[in-house]
């Protein structure tokens, strides 16, 4: 089980070199005399600001640019992430001889893991002996029952097939936890990649069934039968496929709580005895589970006898080696890169090995990796600054929402409630996990990777009949990023978002209410978006408003699909303005909400020019700064059929578009590209 529920987040957030020696090593000297928060160097005053505000503020910047080798898209958010891992690994080298730390410690435990995933030597010697007793475990399947039996104990272990399941708050009763079951099974990223009938995508099929194949042979197939097995196990995806929702059917909160008693769904899937599952999971004393998407489960079930034992043997092996390959030998590792690197998202080269070693360490036992860093890089007054941020930020969402012409007294009332009750994470967590009774070695890393999720399944067991712990953090500090939670009525800022381009100390209020501002401001507004919306101050899934305004709601959030809906990506390619809805409403409101925050500083209401540009122009180049970035073309249709997120030029581009403040300070004018009539533009928050 893991801690996977629908947690609304930006994927490119606040940042704040808010600490002065933060990163010594790789930090940018952000006090010096010549730095320039705004880089003028970066621009391409050839284009109109009205034409396309992305290139005009980035241009140069993107002319440029290459994307690394290693890596599918560069920008903003990815430079800050780059200089945070370099610093994260000079943490991992200078722990990783201590030979002094006690056994379970951070120091320990984090060195040993470093040492093992390093160690390619043993790695390699080991092979695919690493998993040798899961391996066994497969073949000894013989009966549907000894499959979900199968199932269940990868499950424990972390590696998820066809059942996945999560332990979290009941969305309709948000004081109590509850086991929660969601779609799975599928090796491709999504529905999409399986129906879509365009070319690109049957490349993506074609690549895939190879890779399927490869792994096949790899663990000692030869090549017909592997051929024919990997057939049989895409042909087997596809009728999971067709159970399965489309991203933007799960982004429906409602459509996706469906509530049974465990006996009750048994009897919708006459193939799966609940109650068994339940019991090989270690989950004793459950009467209840919450269902996603129940088609899905009820097509598993079918499929479970309709679908021969031998072709179920074989979809665990592959699931089995392909999510274990990035831990075993150098083989295995490089089939997983040659798919889902370099044919799914166009990484032309491997990233260092060192920084794929400390992204598992993170996934794994993050808290004591996390621990390290803050102890190391976080100062105290970072936080209070942030805090001040936020509490400045809340403010003027609050005066927004009660200048609305479109809501009434009464929906006006419970929204102030929610917005007074959000709960702010700065930071770190109060509270470190203990992981005391996680057993790391030196030398075994796939056994490492196998021990951490075993022990952070158990951790997620715990949870269950006890009270709902709201100081939970569901990031580590050292990650850039930040995110709402609806449950919890939450916004959560991880130290490393804390940095330069988002938040400087040295910078002026313009650069840090444009950058981190709007950042604080979006993550506020999920808990208003489509889906934050239809959540209650308490946490609840329930609705709070009135007939009338949630009619006008859906009305204006229309006019969102609709405009990033004509959006363009490579040229042809449509912005899903219906999967992109909740943060094109969040960047929306989180950009009119620093702004006006923004425009109560001392800078805010003076016209004291920087660089040649006024406050008001500083925070909109502050703005779209915080999204420059470009992608790999692979990387960018993937990310069309599976990310939330518009691409970066659009969510610099749309919310400006429909903004009055943005009109006036670079005097845009019918004709302009970006020009929106009026009666046009989006107006929410």
């Amino acid at each position: 089980m893991k801690f996977s529920k629908l947690v609304i987040a930006t994927y490119i957030m606040c940042g704040s070199a808010a600490l002065n020696n933060l990163h010594a090593q790789a930090q940018l000297n952000t006090a010096a005399k010549d730095f320039k928060f705004i880089d003028p160097t970066n621009m391409d005053k050839s284009v109109k600001p009205g034409d396309n505000f992305f290139e005009y503020a980035n241009g140069t910047w993107l002319q440029k640019t290459e994307i690394p080798g290693d890596k599918t898209r560069w920008g903003s958010f990815d430079e800050l992430r780059d200089r945070t891992n370099k610093a994260v690994q000079n943490l991992l080298e200078s722990v990783k001889n201590n030979t002094t730390a006690a056994k379970g410690s951070k120091e320990y435990n984090v060195s040993a893991f470093y040492n093992s995933g390093m160690n390619v030597q043993a790695i390699n010697k080991l092979g695919i002996k690493a998993i040798d007793p899961e391996l066994k475990a497969i073949q000894a399947v013989k009966t549907p029952a000894q499959l979900l039996d199968l199932v269940t104990s990868l499950n424990r272990k972390g590696i998820p097939t066809i059942i996945n399941g999560y332990i979290g708050p009941d969305d309709k009763d948000v004081t109590k936890i509850i086991t929660q079951f969601g779609q799975g099974g599928l090796g491709l990223p999504s529905k999409d990649y399986y129906t879509d009938k365009d070319e690109n995508a049957a490349k993506n099929r074609t690549a895939y069934i190879k890779y399927i194949t490869d792994i096949l042979i790899a663990s000692g197939q030869n090549k017909i039968d592997a051929a024919k097995n990997a057939a049989a196990v895409f042909a087997l995806e596809n009728k999971l496929a067709d159970a399965s929702f489309f991203p933007t059917e799960m982004r429906d909160p409602q459509k996706m709580y469906n509530k049974f008693n465990i006996n009750a769904f048994s009897k919708e899937t006459p193939n799966i005895n609940w109650a068994n599952v339940f019991t090989k999971l270690g989950i004793h004393g459950e009467t209840e589970m919450l269902v996603s998407n129940p088609g899905y489960y009820k097509a598993l079930s079918k499929e479970l006898t309709a679908t021969p034992i031998a072709t179920w043997k074989q979809y665990m092996l592959f699931h089995t080696i392909s999510h274990m390959s990035p831990y075993l030998s150098e083989q295995f590792e490089n089939l997983s890169f040659e798919f889902y690197g370099k044919t799914m998202s166009g990484q032309k080269e491997q990233t260092p090995r060192w920084e794929r070693v400390m992204g598992v360490i993170n996934g794994n036992i993050g808290d004591q990796l996390g621990q390290l860093y803050v102890d190391k890089n976080f100062k105290p007054e970072a936080k209070e600054k942030m805090l001040e941020l936020v509490n400045n930020l809340q403010v003027a969402f609050g005066e927004r929402i009660q200048q609305l012409d479109w809501m009434s007294p009464v929906t006006k009332e419970k929204a102030m409630t929610k917005l007074n009750s959000f709960m702010k994470k700065i930071g770190y967590p109060d509270k470190w996990k203990d992981y005391s009774s996680l057993t790391i070695t030196k030398g075994n890393y796939a056994q490492n990777v196998l021990n951490a999720a075993a022990f952070n399944y158990n951790e997620e067991l715990k949870k269950l009949g006890k009270a709902v712990d709201r100081m939970e953090w569901f990031m580590t500090p050292n990650t850039v990023n930040a995110y709402y939670n609806p449950a919890f009525n939450e916004i959560v800022f991880p130290a490393a978002i804390l940095q330069y381009p988002f938040f400087d100390f040295n910078a002026d209020d313009a650069v840090n209410y444009g950058g981190i501002g709007a950042v604080i401001g979006h993550e506020m507004t999920h808990g208003f978006d489509d889906q934050g919306a239809q959540y209650a101050a308490d946490g609840n899934l329930k609705n709070w408003w009135t007939p009338e305004d949630e009619e006008k709601f859906k009305a204006k959030t229309q006019v969102v699909v609709n405009q990033f809906n004509s959006y363009r990506v490579l040229d042809s390619v449509p912005v899903n303005g219906e999967l992109t809805l909740g943060e094109n409403i969040a960047d929306l409101g989180g950009l009119a909400i620093a702004y006006q925050a923004f425009k109560k500083t001392e800078q805010g209401q003076s016209n004291e020019m920087i660089d040649g540009f006024t406050p008001d122009q500083r925070f909109f180049l502050s703005w779209a700064q915080i999204w420059r970035g470009k992608a790999t073309d692979k990387r960018t249709l993937q990310l069309i059929k599976i990310d939330p997120h518009s691409p970066g030029v659009w969510r610099a581009i749309g919310p400006l578009s429909n903004f009055e403040p943005f009109y006036k300070a670079f005097n845009i004018q019918p004709g302009d590209k970006m020009y929106r009539p009026e009666n046009e533009r989006a107006k929410i928050w």
